[in-house]
């Protein structure tokens, strides 16, 4: 037999198999969801919003819930026949109110269907505050408490550190400036306390969100804002206070909670976790004739890749990765818009200013972006966003921090202390001008100085340009001042308040596709699972809009791919903008 023929034979072989593989996995469907399902949840612990494709990071979240997934799952669930309750465990976690203010939505969403949805905790804060949990556990239509638990509610607030003095005792001098008088991430080193301008920004902030957690309190418990705002002045509470204050509707441990829940679906019921449901259940967005790309911006930015950083926990906006994530959806004729999602602090000028360029690049090739606002997008974070066609927030987003701040730490003192002596040689007079045992000359203070006026002046008439404002009107509310997205919605720096939901629905809007249509998102950069991640090849360039697209016409065979690749049927694949840090309000 010819070399060709035999090539032929086995590509037609391969495909059989592919085809087969992928009818026997659509016949097998597993585990099908209970026809009286109440489903459980345990809301309150920290949720990641994307996971980056790296394989530490996929090994440690690839099977937790994201806060899209949580979301679309409470939402799925409200039109399902087979899921007849909800009961939630709600902890005092790392949750942002932004955050909260997006399950309270999917949550009111479910109530709407008549189905009960109750919340339980075991404590609201034991010995600390439990303002996000207890916020949280107001959407719901039931409270319950376990009688040994508390309601942490006493008000909030908001602080921050400022080392100066440690940095005294060290022999370490700040020398930085910053553009304007409300950016203050340089007054952790800076300052022993708030200045004016960082304490009344602070402070509107902290204000702004508080009163949104006392009137969604308030609209949920059928209670009176001043009352509330009374009774939270006397607060914590212990649990038979709280439920003399109307703030739980009872105090019963778990048994009982779930035993009142079975009662009201029906003893034939049973208990399914959220996270379960969600595997067995039709995802609502999984398929359609209508694409919409979601491209994820999540932690501090910086040049490079995203990433995950295991010692601390955190992720990382890579300008390069971002970008390349939405160059690839932008050239896919098949995404009719883009769903942006930001939560980022900032960082890198430069990584934003690239991760920016691609949003306009998109914008000019005819694909609407739609920016949604996690817990931040402030500074770096809101420069990637600022260029979009519409911008969504939660009303407690932290927003804005239109500004720039740099420098250096003087090291002198520190070294006199421990006995240590530099010394250089150096081509130029400015070659030293970023050593920390040096301070600046006048001559490269001047320069530094004009580094930090471009950057102010580049970010706010981008700004301007991209919100279609006048540079005055934008000027009077950059100055590096953060928002909460309620008040940065009055100012224009916000298109509408809420959730992914209300973004998709504005990408609708602006790619023109009917209100009824079925929507299919997809990811950018296609998710890609830890097996693929550490046996798979490196892309071979920094272009991957061809190879994505020529994966993405083999859609509907793709668990039948997937398979065969991890068992070895088809062989390898080939293929200083920054906030200050302040404590988060719970």
């Amino acid at each position: 037999m010819k070399r060709p023929t035999k090539i032929l034979l086995a590509l037609l072989c391969l495909m059989v198999l592919i085809v087969a593989v992928g009818v026997a996995m659509l016949l097998w469907r597993g585990p099908s969801v209970p026809s009286r399902t109440i489903l459980e949840a345990r809301l309150g612990d920290g949720l990641v919003e994307y996971v980056p494709n790296e394989p530490v990071a996929r090994l440690l979240y690839e099977d937790q819930m994201r806060l899209r997934d949580l979301v679309e799952a409470i939402q799925a669930a409200a039109d399902d026949e087979r899921v007849v309750a909800l009961v939630a465990h709600i902890q005092a976690g790392a949750l942002g109110v932004a955050q909260v203010q997006e399950l309270r939505d999917a949550v009111q969403a479910f109530r709407k269907s008549g189905k009960p949805a109750v919340a339980f905790s075991d404590t609201f804060g034991e010995v600390g505050p439990g303002h996000n949990a207890y916020y949280l556990a107001a959407a719901f239509d039931e409270i319950y408490l376990q009688p040994a638990g508390d309601v942490g509610l006493a008000g909030l607030m908001a602080e921050s550190p400022f080392i100066k003095g440690s940095l005294e005792k060290l022999g370490i001098e700040p020398r930085m400036d910053h553009r304007r008088e409300y950016k203050n991430a340089m007054n952790l080193f800076t300052e022993e306390e708030f200045t004016e301008a960082h304490r009344e920004a602070t402070e509107a902030v902290m204000n702004s969100t508080y009163r949104q957690m006392l009137l969604g309190i308030c609209q949920a418990r059928q209670m009176d804002e001043d009352a509330l705002h009374a009774l939270i002045q006397r607060g914590p509470f212990f649990g038979k206070e709280a439920v003399e204050a109307g703030l739980v509707d009872g105090l019963a441990y778990r048994d009982e909670v779930y035993q009142q829940v079975r009662e009201k679906a029906g003893e034939d019921s049973e208990l399914l976790y959220l996270g379960e449901y969600w595997k067995r259940a039709e995802k609502p967005f999984s398929a359609g004739r209508h694409t919409v790309a979601l491209v994820y911006g999540v932690g501090a930015v910086m040049r490079g890749k995203s990433k995950y950083d295991p010692m601390q926990g955190s992720f990382v906006l890579g300008g390069d990765s971002v970008a390349a994530a939405l160059r690839t959806a932008a050239e896919d004729e098949r995404v009719e818009a883009i769903l942006f999602r930001v939560d980022s602090p900032g960082g890198s000028y430069v990584a934003s200013d690239t991760v920016w360029r691609e949003v306009v690049r998109a914008r000019e090739a005819g694909k609407p972006v739609i920016v949604s606002m996690g817990n931040v997008a402030g500074s770096g974070g809101y420069f990637v966003a600022m260029a979009a066609d519409k911008i969504v927030a939660q009303p407690a987003t932290i927003t804005g921090s239109i500004g720039v701040l740099g420098g250096k730490m003087l090291t002198n003192g520190l070294w006199d202390k421990l006995g240590v002596s530099w010394d250089s040689v150096q081509t130029t007079d400015n070659a030293d001008m970023w050593n920390f045992s040096h301070d600046y000359s006048p001559q490269e203070w001047a320069r530094h100085q004009d580094w930090l006026d471009r950057v102010y002046e580049d970010f706010t008439s981008k700004v301007a340009e991209g919100r279609g404002k006048p540079l005055e009107e934008i000027l009077e509310v950059a100055k590096g001042r953060i928002w909460s997205g309620q008040d940065a919605k009055e100012i224009g720096l916000v298109d509408e308040l809420g959730g992914l939901s209300t973004a998709l629905g504005l990408a609708r809007q602006e790619a023109g596709i009917p209100e009824d249509a079925r929507v299919r998102i997809q990811e950018y950069p296609r998710p890609r699972s830890t097996f693929d991640l550490l046996v798979g090849e490196a892309p071979q360039s920094s272009e991957e809009a061809v190879r994505t697209l020529a994966i993405q016409t083999l859609e509907e065979i793709q668990p039948a791919i997937r398979l065969a690749n991890q068992t070895g049927l088809l062989g390898s694949r080939r293929g200083v903008l920054q906030m200050t840090p302040m404590k988060p309000l719970r």
